[in-house]
């Protein structure tokens, strides 16, 4: 070594008040020079080197955070729900690309039947195995950890739902803005949707977050059948009838909801 620390600079920098560059330059010295390392700790108060060194071990030891995490702390969201929102399994690029996939290729099915029928029976089934994805033992490969989590399961289930729905509605969105020509049926899509994702979280505390989404994705498949083989026009449910229908089972889902958060609770931390 043909330099060193200044004393006066090591004393500042035990007690956290070199600023950059000095400090910089300090960090890279003290990795190579055992002299200014000794001189360090003799001018250091042995307590606050200690923890300093605490601090930079678990500096070095916590994980990185991603492009997603770290995004949505910008926005001011907080550690621990930005940590829980990126572990969501759905919101991973292999499954939003299907999604794409899927919506692309039915909206190319509409423009070469003529008939937006397809897109508007296909467009609510995606939220609603979204969110079957976003949460489960049987589907979530981070369940473990979310369950011994400090976060009460209706909270992280709506965390994670959220993040679903705004994702794959926007995606829908997206998909419908490439159907002009129907105006504002290409959007009847939506309140099915809510309905049909409120109703399986509802249902999941007494069927489980796999069956729930399954036998309400099956009645909704069997009512279109139903609806298509009753008449030549419009499906019943993207009619003025069936979407205040859709409207009201969405709210009585939602409320349902609202009255068994304290089961998502008890009945996922059983499972483990």
């Amino acid at each position: 070594m043909t330099w060193h620390v200044d004393e006066q600079d090591l004393r500042a920098y035990a007690q956290g008040e070199l600023t950059p560059p000095l400090l910089w330059s300090a960090d890279t010295h003290l990795v190579s020079c055992a002299h200014c390392r000794e001189v360090l700790a003799s001018v250091s108060d042995p307590v606050a080197l200690d923890a300093g060194w605490e601090r930079l071990d678990a500096e070095l030891d916590a994980p990185r955070r991603g492009l997603f995490e770290g995004l949505l702390v910008r926005l001011g969201v907080a550690d621990h729900t930005a940590r829980l929102l990126a572990a969501t399994p759905v919101l991973r690029r292999s499954w939003l690309a299907a999604v794409v996939f899927v919506l692309v290729a039915t909206v190319g099915a509409v423009y070469s039947a003529d008939s937006p029928t397809l897109f508007l029976a296909l467009a609510p089934l995606l939220p609603l195995a979204g969110v079957a994805l976003a949460y489960g033992p049987a589907l979530d490969p981070t369940y473990e950890m979310a369950v011994v989590s400090p976060v009460h399961g209706f909270r992280l289930l709506m965390i994670r739902t959220v993040a679903v729905l705004v994702t794959v509605l926007g995606l829908n969105g997206l998909a419908t803005l490439a159907l002009p020509a129907y105006g504002l049926r290409a959007l009847a899509w939506l309140l099915p949707a809510l309905a049909l994702t409120a109703t399986g979280l509802a249902l999941t505390p007494r069927l489980g977050p796999v069956l729930a989404p399954c036998l309400v994705g099956g009645v909704w498949v069997a009512l279109l059948v139903v609806a298509d083989a009753s008449g030549d026009g419009p499906l019943v449910p993207f009619t003025a009838v069936g979407q205040g229908a859709a409207a009201a089972v969405a709210a009585l889902a939602v409320g349902l909801l609202c009255l068994a958060r304290d089961r998502f609770d008890v009945s996922h931390r059983s499972a483990v």
